[in-house]
């Protein structure tokens, strides 16, 4: 089977994990390529929530293979807790028997996330990625393959750690780094995952091979990607199609499907435009009913309308082949709905983003209206949609304004909604007939 390809076609959180979730119980193998720990996924198994940073969301399937891929940045230590945990729940320690790190992944060392802290500007979340990222395109990080070779050499150490200090002191941080510390961080990096390390690309290729299926599954989403974002209020990494066969090792041939994943509404975590941002009633039932807040640092997150413009945008970057859009229940209750279909710029309409982050502060929504639709508990959410899946019916157990709902954002963003959410549980999704 070819690979499937599961991005965030927003801003980020649009519920990726969920997805890759359910969809996983038919994959082989699932694959994040790029990011590291300033991503969230978060999976409803009933009562028990998943919270996950770098671990794949298809570790909830034990028959899955999980490789953390050649375009990620990883943090070992808290790569190292979020095992801790699964080990405290499961039972299992996946490292090295379905758990693979590629050799190519670069390593966040504290260094890192000493940086990435001083930030003020972008609105990151202190993790550490963008000075992971710079050492990465300097040419001068850690990458897990690498550490057999550096972790007796003194001089590596000693090197590194003035560097380190000087950058650290250049930037105006109190923080320094020390030798022996160096030294021993890599030791247990290599002691706690030198089992693990592959050349994962090569892994993937073999599989794909022999026919089996892979799931390459992105974080953050288009709108902060390093190229085709926001810039400069987006992540450091491309989060886009073009980065899911590159960051996992493989060749773009082997993908032919590509679902964005998009809610019935918008939202974004951080600084930087979002024109559709909403302070007012709809925007608070949008973050209330929705449960905004940010799986990796609790912030609120910013909700407003659909965003057409935004999903055009990222549908040409990435040519969806579906939609899967969630969190359609959240909408229920509101009278009515807006999409928004353009903007108006300096006195100008305009169907497509500006590349400018001041121009796009500037751009005011232009909206088409859509009727509301009841709202329901989240039980009755997961009711309609068993209901609609057991019984073959697709969107057409949901209330009519639903219905409509759902053919207008086909309709204008031009790509078939091939799932819709109604709820948290990995159950609560309706599949298109």
């Amino acid at each position: 089977m070819p690979a499937t390809v599961v991005l965030g076609a927003q801003w980020g959180d649009e519920g990726k994990g969920k997805l890759v979730d359910r969809i996983a119980e038919q994959a082989t193998w699932v694959v994040r390529f790029q990011g590291g720990n300033n991503a969230g996924h978060t999976v409803v198994l009933g009562d028990q929530v998943l919270k996950f940073h770098l671990l794949p969301s298809g570790i909830t399937r034990k028959e899955c293979h999980l490789v953390l891929g050649d375009g990620m940045v990883i943090d070992p230590w808290v790569l190292d807790t979020e095992l801790t945990g699964w080990n405290d729940t499961t039972g299992e320690d996946p490292r090295g028997e379905r758990l693979y790190i590629s050799e190519r992944a670069h390593i966040i060392l504290p260094f890192h996330r000493y940086l990435d802290s001083l930030d003020k500007k972008i609105g990151t979340t202190g993790r550490g990625i963008g000075p992971t990222y710079a050492d990465k395109i300097n040419r001068i990080g850690l990458r897990f393959g690498d550490i057999a070779e550096v972790v007796n050499d003194e001089d590596w150490a000693a090197s590194t750690a003035n560097r380190m200090n000087a950058s650290l002191i250049a930037a105006g941080s109190d923080e320094r780094i020390t030798v022996e510390e160096l030294q021993a961080d890599v030791e247990w990096i290599w002691k706690a995952y030198s089992s693990s390390i592959r050349n994962t690309g090569l892994m993937l290729d073999n599989a794909l091979k022999l026919g089996e299926h892979v799931i390459l599954e992105g974080a953050q989403g288009c709108l902060l990607d390093i190229d085709q974002g926001t810039f400069p209020y987006v992540t450091s990494s491309v989060t886009s199609r073009g980065n899911a066969s590159h960051g996992a090792g493989i060749h773009p041939g082997h993908v032919d499907e590509v679902i964005g994943i998009t809610k019935a509404y918008i939202t974004r975590v951080g600084h930087g435009a979002m024109p559709t941002e909403l302070d007012d009633e709809a925007g608070e039932h949008l973050g209330t009913v929705g449960h905004e807040f940010g799986t990796t640092t609790g912030r609120k997150r910013r909700c407003g309308w659909f965003d057409a413009v935004v999903m055009r945008h990222a549908n040409r970057i990435n040519g969806f082949t579906g939609l899967a859009l969630t969190k359609l229940d959240v909408l229920g209750g509101l009278d009515e709905i807006n999409i928004c279909v353009a903007y108006e710029l300096d006195g100008q309409e305009i169907l497509e983003m500006p590349a400018s982050a001041t121009a796009l502060e500037r751009c005011k929504p232009i909206y088409v209206t859509m009727p509301g639709f009841p709202s329901h508990s989240l039980e009755e959410w997961l009711g309609i949609a068993k209901r609609a899946n057991d019984n073959g019916m697709g969107y057409a157990a949901l209330p009519a304004a639903a219905q409509q709902y759902i053919k207008k954002v086909e309709a204008i963003v031009g790509v078939p909604c091939t799932s819709v959410g109604v709820g948290p549980d990995r159950d609560a999704t309706i599949d298109a007939v």
